[in-house]
C-alpha cells in the first residue's frame, strides 16, 4: 500500500492547487506594483500641473499688483506732493485691492528719511539693486519684484489650506516733466491654496526666488535661507536649472524636512517678474507631498488584494475537489463498463457524461464517422446531378448559341446568292435583299459581342468610360429604336413624364445597351397588352421590397442622389422558383414559355454586370406565369446640371477595371450601393 501511485483525483487536486496557489499571489504582487506606479504616475503628473496653475496664479497676480500701482502712481495726490492726501489714497488703495498688503515705503529722492513708513524697517534696497536709483537715469514706466528677505518687516500668518507667498514690490513715480519724485514699495501678500489631505495631491508651496531664497517653505524655519543651506541642496539646485531652463516636471526628495528622512515628491514650474526694464527673473515654485499622500490608496488596494486572494485561494480549493471529482466520476464509470462488457453482440451504449465533451465524444465518434460518410455520399450524389445540369446547360448554350448563329448566316447567305445569280426581278427587290442581309449581319454582330462581353467580364478586363449623360436623351433613343417594333406588335407603350434634364455619369455605349436589353425582352416576351417606362429619384422602394416573399428582390439602394429606371410589361412573367437563374449566364428558363423565343440567355448577366461597374444594378420581380415582369434599373444621379457640367469639363472621363460577380449562385438579385 506504501508504493501504490496516488489515485487520478488525487493527483489533479494537488496540480491544480500547485499551480493557482503561485498565480494568485505573483498577481496578487503585479497588481500591486501596478497600482503603486498608477499612483506614482498620477500623483507626479498631479503635482507638476499644481505647480504650472500655482506659478501662473503667481504671474497674474504680480502682473495685477503691477497694474494697480501704475495707476496709483498716476493721480493727483502722488503729483501735488501733499503727504496726508497720499496717506489717504495709499489706504483707500490698500482696502479695494483683492490681495494683502502689510506695509507701505514712500521715499523721494535724495531724502533722508522716508515721506511714509508703515514698515519696521526699509524695505527698499540699495540704489545698485533698484534700476531708476542709479544715475537717476531710468526708461519710463518702471517696476521691480524682489524677496523680502530673511528679515522681513512683517509676518503674515499661513495656515493649513493655504500657503503665503510675500514680495517686495517698488514702483518709480515721476513727475509731469518725466523726473523722479518719488519711490513707492508695498509688501505684497499672496495666498497660494494647498491641501495637505492625504488624498489631495495638490501638494504644500515652496516658491524660490532668483537669488536661491526661500520665500515660502512649510517649515517657517526654512523661510528666508539659502537653498545651499538646505540638506537637498543638489537636489533643489537642479530644479532651479530646469526651471530656468523653462521646464516644468517633477523630482523626489529624501532630506526635505530637517530630522526627516521620508521622500518627498516635487512638481515644479517656474514664473517671470521684472527686475529692470529689459530683463526678467524666474521664480521657481515647487509643490510637495508626502510620498505616503501619493500612496495613500495603496494601503486600501493592498488590504482588498489580500482578502480578495484569500476569497480565491478558497474557492480554488472548492473547485479543485469538484473538478476532481467531475473528472473522474466518468473514467470510473467507462472503466467498469469495459470490466462489465463480455459479449459484443449484446453491446450496450457506453455511459455518457453530461459535463465532459471529450468523453461524450469518444462515445459517439463511430456514429459521426457513418453520419460524415453518409453526407459524403450525398454530396457525391449531388456533384454528380449538378454536373450533369451543367453539362445539360452546355449542351443547351452550344444548340442555342450555334442556332443564333446560323440563322442569320443563312439569311446574309440567302440574300447574297439570290443577288449573285440575279434572280431579282428589280432593284427594288435587290435592296430589299440587302436590307435583310444587312440586318441579320447586325444581328450576328450583336450575337458575337454578347459572347465577347460575358467573356471580358468573366477574365475582369472589361473597362468603362464614366462621362455625364442625359437621361432624357438616351431613354428616348432607345424608346425610338423599339416603337417600330413595339407599333407592329400591337402593344400600348407608356412613356415616362421627364420634365427636367437628369445627369447620370455612365458609360454612354454600356447604358444604352442595357437599356435595349431591357426593352427588347419585355417587347419579346409580351404578346398583349402593354409596356410602362418610368423614371424616379430619391424614393423608396418600399413598393418593390414586399414583405419577403417569393419573387420578390430585397434592395438596397446606392448613396443619394439616384435615379430609378422601372420597364413594367404585361407579358408571360416567370415562375419564381428560376429567378435566381436569370441572372447567369449562358442559362434560359427551360420550358415552353421562353423556348419559341430567341436568344443566348446572356443578356441580363451581360447588363447586370455592366450597371454594377457604373456604380448602379439591376433587379427583376415577377408575380408568377401570365403575370408580367418589372425590371428596375438604379444608376447614381449627379446633383445639378450645373455640377454636371463642372465634372464633365474638369474631371477627366474615369476608367474602371474589370469586374467579378459577387452574387451566389442560389440567390436573388439584389441591389448593392457603390460602396459594395
Amino acid at each position: 500500500m506504501a508504493n501504490r501511485p496516488r489515485s487520478f483525483r488525487r493527483n489533479l487536486l494537488l496540480k491544480i492547487l500547485a499551480f493557482s496557489v503561485p498565480i494568485l499571489l505573483i498577481g496578487q504582487a503585479v497588481a500591486l506594483r501596478k497600482a503603486r506606479t498608477s499612483l506614482l504616475k498620477t500623483a507626479r503628473q498631479n503635482l507638476t500641473s499644481s505647480a504650472i496653475r500655482k506659478a501662473e496664479e503667481l504671474e497674474t497676480g504680480i502682473q495685477s499688483v503691477e497694474a494697480d500701482l501704475d495707476l496709483l502712481a498716476r493721480t493727483e495726490a502722488f503729483q501735488s506732493g501733499d503727504s496726508r492726501r497720499i496717506e489717504q489714497v495709499i489706504s483707500s488703495f490698500t482696502e479695494d485691492i483683492p490681495y494683502t498688503v502689510s506695509c507701505v515705503e514712500l521715499i523721494a529722492p535724495r531724502a533722508e528719511t522716508a515721506v511714509l513708513n508703515t514698515c519696521r524697517r526699509s524695505i527698499i534696497p540699495s540704489t545698485k539693486q533698484v534700476p531708476w536709483l542709479q544715475n537717476g537715469s531710468v526708461e519710463q514706466p518702471d517696476f521691480y519684484v524682489f524677496s523680502p528677505g530673511p528679515e522681513s518687516p512683517t509676518a503674515m500668518p499661513a495656515s493649513a489650506d493655504r500657503a503665503l507667498v510675500k514680495f517686495i514690490i517698488a514702483s518709480p513715480i515721476y513727475n509731469k516733466d518725466g523726473s523722479l519724485r518719488y519711490t513707492l514699495a508695498m509688501e505684497v501678500c499672496l495666498y497660494q491654496l494647498q491641501d495637505t489631505n492625504n488624498l489631495s495631491l495638490v501638494g504644500e508651496t515652496v516658491v524660490i526666488d532668483p537669488e536661491n531664497i526661500v520665500v515660502t517653505h512649510p517649515d517657517p524655519n526654512q523661510v528666508g535661507k539659502n537653498i545651499a543651506e538646505l540638506r537637498d541642496f543638489d537636489k533643489l539646485r537642479s530644479i532651479v536649472g530646469s526651471v530656468n531652463a523653462g521646464q516644468s516636471h517633477f523630482a523626489h526628495l529624501f532630506r526635505f524636512l530637517p530630522g526627516n528622512g521620508h521622500e518627498w515628491l516635487v512638481g515644479y514650474s517656474g514664473f517671470e517678474v521684472p527686475v529692470s526694464p529689459k530683463q526678467n527673473s524666474v521664480w521657481t515654485v515647487l509643490t510637495v507631498t508626502p510620498i505616503d499622500n501619493a500612496l495613500f490608496g495603496l494601503n486600501e488596494i493592498r488590504n482588498v488584494l489580500f482578502v480578495f486572494t484569500l476569497g480565491l485561494l478558497a474557492a480554488s480549493t472548492l473547485l479543485a475537489l469538484y473538478i476532481a471529482r467531475s473528472l473522474s466520476l466518468p473514467i470510473e464509470r467507462l472503466i467498469r463498463y469495459t470490466q462489465d462488457v463480455d459479449d459484443l453482440s449484446q453491446l450496450k451504449s457506453a455511459p455518457h457524461s453530461s459535463h465532459i465533451w471529450e468523453l461524450d465524444y469518444l462515445g459517439t465518434v463511430i456514429e459521426r464517422m457513418l453520419l460524415r460518410l453518409e453526407e459524403n455520399s450525398a454530396e457525391l450524389r449531388r456533384a454528380w446531378k449538378d454536373a450533369q445540369v451543367a453539362n445539360q446547360l452546355k449542351n443547351e448554350f452550344l444548340a442555342n448559341t450555334s442556332h443564333e448563329l446560323r440563322t442569320p448566316l443563312n439569311g446574309i447567305i440567302g440574300s447574297i446568292h439570290v443577288i449573285r445569280d440575279d434572280l431579282c426581278d428589280s432593284r427594288a427587290e435587290e435592296m430589299e435583299f440587302l436590307q435583310q442581309a444587312d440586318k441579320a449581319a447586325f444581328h450576328l454582330l450583336s450575337v458575337i459581342e454578347d459572347i465577347l462581353s460575358i467573356a471580358k467580364i468573366e477574365a475582369g478586363t472589361l473597362d468603362v468610360n464614366i462621362i455625364p449623360v442625359d437621361l432624357n436623351h438616351i431613354l428616348q433613343e432607345v424608346l425610338e429604336m423599339q416603337a417600330l417594333q413595339i407599333q407592329q406588335k400591337g402593344l400600348h407603350l407608356i412613356r415616362p413624364e421627364l420634365t427636367e434634364q437628369i445627369m447620370i455619369p455612365v458609360d454612354h455605349s454600356r447604358f444604352k445597351q442595357v437599356l435595349l436589353n431591357v426593352l427588347s425582352n419585355a417587347v419579346k416576351f409580351t404578346d398583349e397588352g402593354s409596356i410602362a417606362v418610368s423614371v424616379t429619384t430619391n424614393e423608396s422602394f418600399e413598393d418593390n421590397a414586399g414583405n419577403g416573399a417569393e419573387g420578390t428582390a430585397e434592395i438596397f439602394m446606392p448613396a443619394e442622389p439616384w435615379v430609378k429606371i422601372t420597364v413594367r410589361d404585361s407579358g408571360i412573367g416567370i415562375d419564381p422558383k428560376h429567378r435566381a437563374k436569370l441572372f447567369k449566364p449562358f442559362v434560359m428558363i427551360d420550358g415552353s414559355h421562353t423556348r419559341p423565343y430567341e436568344g443566348t440567355g446572356l443578356g441580363l448577366a451581360i447588363s447586370q454586370n455592366f450597371m454594377r461597374l457604373m456604380q448602379g444594378d439591376i433587379a427583376l420581380r415577377s408575380d408568377g406565369i401570365g403575370k408580367g415582369t418589372t425590371v428596375t434599373i438604379v444608376v447614381p444621379r449627379l446633383g445639378t446640371i450645373a455640377s454636371a457640367e463642372s465634372d464633365d469639363s474638369a474631371a477627366r472621363p474615369e476608367k474602371t477595371g474589370g469586374f467579378e460577380s459577387t452574387a451566389a449562385d442560389n440567390q436573388p438579385a439584389v441591389f448593392f450601393s457603390s460602396g459594395q
